[in-house]
């Protein structure tokens, strides 16, 4: 007999050694709707940024890309700091 996951209030209980063999791979049990290939990204609701290519200094790149992942964005928020502090003109 195979016991409930979640009790009346929706609270998950601890998995046991049984509930996880009977598990199958996501691949037979999701919906063709939400199947994606790894590292495939799901559709923008609203596209925040603009895809672009930019020739920067190769001490520029080293400087942010010495703060590991997350590099262009550090970029990006430094060009948006230089705009709140020179203005937009």
């Amino acid at each position: 007999m195979t016991r409930r996951l979640t009790d009346r209030t929706g609270e998950v209980r601890e998995l046991t050694d049984e509930d996880i063999e009977r598990m199958r791979p996501m691949d037979e049990v999701l919906p063709a709707n939400l199947k994606r290939a790894i590292g495939q990204r799901g559709a923008q609701r609203t596209p925040t940024k603009v895809k672009t290519s930019i020739r920067l200094s190769r001490d520029v790149i080293d400087h942010f890309k010495q703060g590991g992942d997350g590099w262009q964005r550090r970029i990006d928020q430094a060009l948006k700091q230089y705009i709140r502090e020179h203005g937009s003109d």
